[in-house]
């Protein structure tokens, strides 16, 4: 067998693991429970850079400020509840759990970033929390948005 048809069998493995990938975010977003995380202050030079928002979720910090150590790159959990108003809480005897991987250092929840149309910028100014999709069974957390209040 030649170098082109393991080229061929490389690009089209690495193309279904990112349509699954994506797959999987999107049912995430779909079918997800609704969940607020608090935004936590940035530097505000780095607040809006073109067309997308720096982001720190509050919650990153209680993670952050753990006892037991933690290794770059793996993934963890953390028990969290939900209140009235949708917004998570890190909570010993919380229900639902959040997968977060440490990254750089600290806790890394989805993204960092929120990146939205060329010149709407004014419309995300004044969030207060992100909007994310919680997939039950993992934990993991789609961002959706950004919204001012719950």
């Amino acid at each position: 067998m030649n170098a082109r048809f393991w080229i061929a069998i490389g690009a089209a493995l690495g193309l279904f693991a990112i349509n699954y990938a994506i797959a999987g975010k999107e049912r995430i977003v779909r079918g997800g429970t609704p969940i607020l995380l608090e935004l936590a202050p940035v530097d505000p030079r780095s607040l809006m850079q073109g067309d997308y928002m720096a982001l720190r979720f509050a919650i990153a910090n209680a993670l952050a400020s753990g006892d037991e150590p933690r290794r770059e790159g793996r993934h963890y959990t953390a028990p969290i509840r939900i209140d009235a108003n949708r917004v998570a809480h890190i909570d010993a005897n919380g229900t639902h759990k959040l997968r977060y991987r440490w990254r750089n250092n600290g806790p890394w929840i989805g993204t960092n970033a929120f990146f939205f149309e060329e010149g709407s910028a004014e419309r995300y100014a004044n969030a207060k929390f992100g909007e994310f999709r919680l997939d039950e069974d993992t934990g993991e957390a789609v961002l959706v948005g950004l919204v001012d209040r719950p």
